[in-house]
């Protein structure tokens, strides 16, 4: 099935849990039914970054460029929109963002964001404008340093899962920490490989797909069933 909006410049979109999708670009929001027969536009949005629905309906985009994330209600037809993370300039305070690029919103709607610029993880408790670095960055109590992070996801064990876009490599959680759990052995094209993963997302399944970017590929990572736990992996399947 090919679902069209135009001619617009789409860097992501989002999935509800009504199967509805949303996809931010070009200035507006386009909001595609589940039957797929309609196509509404609402919201004066720039073009995201990345995007994400809490279970609350609130609507979540990054914005690079000008180092914010904002929010707004997707019950609401008015254009007006909260800003919950950054100044609107670079810094490397607990209350600013660099880039900001790939977010998660967990169950408690605390806010997960991958500060690509400051190479760390900011983890925004609800309602607070000041940020806990959870990994990377110049904290000597995080376990696991980062290049650059492009995106960050949390499992159904509320494991943190990055991408760590210069180091080639996705980096994952557990209960003894942070280690790498794909492209361990750097850059490449190899199945066990990636070069400048983009994103990452689990299926209902525990299966990891990874955006490969330079390789020009998708990568699934089957959840091995021998596994000593839920979040190792083995067999890669290359989507073209």
């Amino acid at each position: 099935m090919n679902i069209s909006v135009g001619s617009v410049n789409v860097l992501t979109l989002f999935v509800t849990i009504r199967d509805e999708i949303l996809i931010p670009a070009s200035g507006s929001m386009f909001r595609i039914g589940n039957n797929v027969t309609t196509i509404t536009t609402f919201v004066s949005f720039c073009s995201c970054y990345d995007s994400f629905v809490d279970i609350n309906d609130m609507f979540y985009c990054s914005y690079p460029d000008s180092h914010r994330v904002l929010r707004k209600s997707l019950d609401s037809s008015l254009n007006s929109y909260s800003i919950i993370a950054g100044g609107g300039y670079c810094g490397s305070t607990a209350d600013l963002l660099c880039n900001p690029y790939g977010i998660f919103v967990d169950i408690n709607l605390d806010l997960y964001v991958a500060d690509y610029s400051y190479s760390r993880i900011q983890r925004f408790h609800q309602g607070q404008l000041n940020a806990t670095t959870v990994a990377g960055g110049a904290v000597s109590a995080t376990t696991i340093s980062l290049y650059y992070p492009a995106a960050v996801i949390l499992d159904a064990d509320k494991y943190l899962y990055i991408v760590d876009y210069w180091n080639h490599r996705i980096v994952g959680q557990g209960p003894n920490g942070f280690r790498c759990i794909v492209g361990c052995n750097g850059g490449g094209s190899a199945s066990d490989q990636l070069a400048y993963p983009m994103s990452l997302s689990f299926d209902s399944y525990g299966n990891l797909f990874v955006v490969d970017r330079d390789n020009n590929r998708i990568q699934k990572f089957v959840l091995a069933s021998n596994s000593c736990s839920k979040s190792c992996k083995s067999r890669v399947t290359t989507i073209e």
